[in-house]
């Protein structure tokens, strides 16, 4: 029996929390949300608590009442998501799963011991000790902690660059020469049902290190596309994941698939699922953590997702330049994430495009690049 009384939290009420709120009210669902004040869910959320999703007493309270308890940013308090699941609360993706994820260096080794490939890393404890390993590099020095969305990232391309390394824990990830950057987002229920969406292309910003726009499907071959769907799966099933896992991969020039990162939730590389595919995956992320069948992930049509970010220069209030043009244009939606103020390369929302023929697909994505711009007066 299907229950729209019991009660689901989710700690984070950003863009991620703001769509799975949308798919949520088609379900009537009964959704709690823990964030600051000014977050986007604030003002539309059916109830909203302003509460740190660091501080352990915020979010123990908050998870008193709920049955389920979720996640939409991985930068929580797990001691307490740990308190909560011992006293019997369902709390997914599972605690000792973000607490993997938290921690880049724990999650390349985790890929290590269970035979997931990735790129050859070091474990680096501080900036002296990067120093030692000038004959790994070109390599990444990434912070083991606290790195998101290109931050806590830099390129070490010899030994000149070692003071960009980060004077805390991380990894010095060997360069790779790769043709493409992958993603497939994996789901999988309690009952053990998994279930992926269809491999995307990602292209990253040059300056800001974020997805500036991705394709779906990937132009890849279908044995490319069967290799990043059955390691995504083999991801899930070793994490023991219960949810959504994004899985970032590199394709190879010379034809392997290597992890890069996971994410254990609703992530950019999905936003096109919205108008794309028979499911979303805000709607897969709910089917997946209340035990319900996943979702039919076919697509209806290729899609192209443009992230918009603040343009450079321009802090403050957001206004939107072209959005009348936007609006005007067969297969372009733009989706907004409530925020007021913008700031140069800041998320304030994405725009999915659809066509069925490709190369107009592409073309067409490459004008919405620059026909909307979030500036100030």
């Amino acid at each position: 029996m299907f229950d729209t009384n019991k009660k689901v939290g989710v700690l984070g009420g950003g863009q991620l929390g703001l769509m799975l709120l949308q798919a949520a009210i088609d379900w009537n669902l009964n959704v709690k949300i823990l964030d600051a004040s000014d977050a986007p869910c604030a003002a539309i959320a059916p109830e909203f608590v302003e509460g740190s999703l660091q501080d352990y007493e915020a979010v123990y309270q908050f998870g008193q009442d709920v049955e389920v308890l979720t996640i939409e940013i991985e930068k929580v308090n797990v001691e307490a998501l740990e308190a909560l699941e011992r006293e019997g609360k369902k709390v997914f993706p599972q605690p000792h799963v973000i607490r993997l994820i938290q921690d880049k260096r724990t999650q390349k080794q985790f890929y290590k011991d269970h035979d997931l490939p990735t790129a050859d890393f070091i474990l680096t404890e501080n900036k002296d000790d990067v120093r030692k390993h000038a004959d790994f590099l070109p390599a990444f020095h990434k912070l083991g902690r606290d790195g998101y969305d290109g931050k806590g990232v830099q390129r070490i391309t010899s030994p000149a660059d070692f003071d960009k390394a980060f004077d805390a824990p991380g990894l010095l990830e060997k360069a790779v020469d790769f043709d493409k950057e992958l993603a497939v987002i994996v789901a999988r229920n309690e009952n053990g049902e998994v279930v992926t969406f269809p491999t995307v292309e990602m292209v990253f910003h040059p300056e800001a290190n974020l997805v500036e726009y991705l394709f779906a499907p990937a132009d890849i071959s279908e044995e490319i596309e069967k290799q990043a769907e059955e390691l995504a799966k083999k991801t899930a099933q070793a994490i023991g994941i219960v949810g959504l896992l994004a899985v970032e991969m590199f394709l190879t020039k010379d034809g392997q698939v290597l992890i890069n990162e996971v994410a254990p939730r609703p992530h950019n590389s999905g936003h096109h699922t919205i108008r794309a595919n028979f499911t979303s995956q805000f709607e897969q992320h709910w089917r997946a953590i209340l035990n319900l069948p996943l979702g039919d992930t076919t697509a209806y049509t290729p899609a192209a997702m443009v992230n918009l970010l603040g343009e450079e220069g321009h802090t403050g209030l957001a206004y939107y330049e072209g959005m009348d043009d936007l609006l005007a244009t067969q297969g372009v939606f733009p989706f907004l994430y409530g925020k007021k103020i913008t700031k140069p390369f800041r998320k304030m929302g994405h725009i999915t495009v659809t066509d069925s023929d490709l190369i107009k697909l592409k073309e067409k994505a490459e004008w919405v690049k620059g026909a909307l711009k979030v500036i100030t007066k």
